[in-house]
């Protein structure tokens, strides 16, 4: 019976550091490692599997064939591994953790986040606020939350990019419309980031709209939509099978793509809270990597 050869976390580890930075010499700065060190270990490695993991180009290195098919593995095996290790270390972390969302995602990525921390920490306490991004963003500057998803930016504070979303036109599967007559127009109140960019979209365009319906939340503007009243700026995380997109065909101007952040609260010393968001945020910055 022939013994089964394991791959080495480590190795992966340092094979992911090449992958991601193209050069040993970057990876062993990352590391805490020296070139050389980094070198021997991908000869190891490429023993290993028995193949060639990486080619010369010019002065980087590229991942050949086999490495891309690796690093698939290679990145979901070591966020088993380091899953697994902070759940047995962080298991006596018991306490409250304050997160916020919108309700654009609480259906979306806030289930992915909240199974990550319940894996890690399962005694934790989490209460959640789901809300509208702008309040989300005044509540953990005051410290009500300890962090929240959000689609404001703020360069003052820590955070990571979770999600890049289309933004588009979206109405009734059964609205008629109208190229030709002002585009009715659902919208939240102020604050909201969709109904600036919908407004300085069709005004760039020069398309004609009026307001319809204004709502303070999320639900309301489902139901105006479903109702029929009119077209609403959205992420795409809004549609359903009752809804469709309008588009350029229709007469209707393109939008940015909306950007979902994670953020942690400023100035937070909590060793939990700390470790929950760094938990989250390697988890999506892995997963943001070419492959």
């Amino acid at each position: 019976m022939s013994v089964a050869e394991n791959l080495d976390i480590e190795l992966l580890r340092t094979f992911i550091a090449v992958a991601d930075l193209h050069t040993f010499s970057k990876a062993g700065i990352r590391l805490g490692r020296t070139q050389g060190a980094v070198s021997q270990q991908m000869q190891r490695l490429e023993t290993l599997v028995g193949t060639a993991l990486f080619e010369k180009e010019g002065r980087t290195k590229r991942l050949t064939q086999h490495g891309q098919h690796l690093l698939s593995y290679a990145r979901d095996l070591l966020l088993l591994n380091d899953d697994a290790l902070r759940s047995l270390k962080d298991s006596r972390f018991s306490g409250v953790l304050r997160i916020g969302s919108p309700h654009d995602v609480a259906d979306t990525l806030l289930p992915t986040l909240l199974s990550q921390i319940a894996r890690w920490a399962p005694s934790l306490n989490i209460e959640l606020d789901v809300g509208r991004s702008p309040f989300l963003m005044e509540a953990l500057h005051r410290g009500e939350v300890d962090m929240t998803i959000s689609t404001r930016f703020d360069p003052q504070l820590e955070g990571v990019l979770l999600r890049t979303s289309p933004t588009v036109w979206i109405c009734s599967a059964q609205y008629q419309h109208r190229p030709h007559s002002p585009l009715p127009l659902i919208l939240a109140d102020y604050p909201s980031i969709f109904r600036r960019v919908a407004i300085e979209a069709l005004d760039a365009a020069q398309v004609r709209w009026t307001p319809a319906y204004t709502t303070s939340n999320l639900l309301g503007i489902k139901a105006a939509v479903k109702a029929r009243l009119g077209v609403t700026a959205r992420s795409i995380e809004l549609l359903d099978s009752e809804m469709r997109v309008l588009g350029e065909s229709d007469g209707l101007p393109r939008l940015p793509d909306t950007q979902f952040f994670l953020w942690i609260r400023p100035g937070t010393n909590q060793t939990l809270v700390k470790q929950a968001f760094e938990l989250l945020a390697s988890g999506f910055r892995a997963q943001q990597h070419p492959q």
